[in-house]
C-alpha cells in the first residue's frame, strides 16, 4: 500500500502564532523542524503499518518549508508550486490512502490560526451547502479518485470538524486550541511519538479492511464568501462566477479538481490586492 501524507504547519504541535508560520523569521524556522518531525513520525509511523512507499506533500504556503535532507530517506518529498492538485499532489502515484498532518479549522472556525486555504481572501467555502475547510475540501479530491483519508493530526476542532467527513480514519490531537492564537499544546517530541502510533495503527486497519473515501455527489456548486466586496470584484472576472452580494459568488463545477483549481486560482488572484 502506498500512502500519501500532506503535511501542513498550522496543526503542528507548539504552533500557535502567525510568526511561526511566515517565512522569514526566527520562529518559522524552529517551527518548520516541528513540522518536519511530524511529517517523519507519520512516514515512519506508515512503514511501521506495513505501507511499502510513502510520498510526503509539502502543503503550507508557498509548498517549500521541510528541508529535503531533513526528511526521512525512505519517502519521496513533492515540493514546490503550482501544482494541479495542490495539497493532494501524490494522487497520481496510485496511493491508497491519504493522511492529514498538521492540518488545521476552516475560516471562521475556533482552531489554532484558523483558515481557508487563503487567510487573506476567503471568509467561507461551501459546496452543496456543505461548509468545508481544507481537510473536506481536499478529502473530497481524494475520494473523487477513490483514495479515503485514513489519519489525521492537529487540535480539537481539525478533529471536530472532520470527524463525520473521515468516518474511519485515526487522529491524533497535538494540541487544544484555546483561541486563535493560544493553545494548551502536546511537546513536539510527544506529538511525534503519537503521530507514530496513530499511524501504524491507521495503515494497519486499512489493509486489513479498505476505508471508505469521503464523496460528495456532483453537481457541484461552490459558494465563496470573501473577505471583502473588493476580491469578490476581482474573482467575478473569472467567466462563469455568479454574484450573490457584496462579498459573496458562486460558481458551478462538474468535477471537485474543477473547483479546487477555481479556488486555488482565486487564491493566486488575491495577490493583486494584497
Amino acid at each position: 500500500m502506498k500512502v500519501l501524507v500532506s503535511t501542513d504547519i498550522e496543526g503542528v504541535a507548539g504552533v500557535v502564532d502567525a510568526q511561526q508560520v511566515r517565512a522569514g523569521n526566527v520562529e518559522y524556522e524552529r517551527a518548520r523542524q516541528w513540522m518536519t518531525a511530524e511529517a517523519n513520525a507519520a512516514i515512519a509511523g506508515a512503514f511501521d503499518g506495513g505501507a511499502t512507499a510513502v510520498y510526503v506533500n509539502d502543503s503550507h504556503g508557498a509548498f517549500r518549508n521541510m528541508v529535503a535532507s531533513d526528511i526521512d530517506e525512505r519517502a519521496i518529498l513533492i515540493s514546490g508550486k503550482p501544482r494541479v492538485y495542490s495539497m493532494m499532489t501524490g494522487l497520481e502515484f496510485g496511493v491508497g490512502g491519504v493522511a492529514l498532518i498538521g492540518h488545521h479549522s476552516r475560516a471562521q472556525g475556533r482552531g489554532v490560526l484558523a483558515h481557508t486555504i487563503n487567510s487573506f481572501a476567503f471568509a467561507r467555502v461551501m459546496i452543496n451547502d456543505m461548509e468545508l475547510g481544507e481537510p473536506g475540501l481536499y478529502g473530497a479530491l481524494a475520494g473523487e479518485l477513490g483514495v479515503p483519508v485514513i489519519f489525521g493530526s492537529g487540535d480539537q476542532f481539525l478533529i471536530q470538524e472532520n470527524r463525520d467527513l473521515f468516518d474511519t480514519a485515526g487522529w491524533v490531537e497535538t494540541k487544544q486550541a484555546m483561541g486563535h492564537g493560544s493553545a494548551a499544546t502536546l511537546t513536539p517530541q510527544a506529538a511525534c511519538a503519537r503521530i507514530r502510533e496513530g499511524m501504524c495503527k491507521a495503515v494497519q486497519a486499512s489493509l486489513n479492511q479498505p476505508m471508505k473515501p469521503f464523496v460528495i455527489s456532483a453537481p457541484y456548486e461552490c459558494r465563496l464568501q470573501t473577505n471583502s466586496a473588493a476580491l469578490a470584484d476581482a474573482f467575478c472576472l473569472l467567466p462563469g462566477t455568479v454574484r450573490i452580494d457584496g462579498v459573496t459568488l458562486s460558481f458551478t463545477a462538474d468535477s471537485i479538481e474543477h473547483v479546487i483549481r477555481t479556488l486555488n486560482v482565486f487564491s493566486t488572484m488575491s495577490v493583486a490586492l494584497r
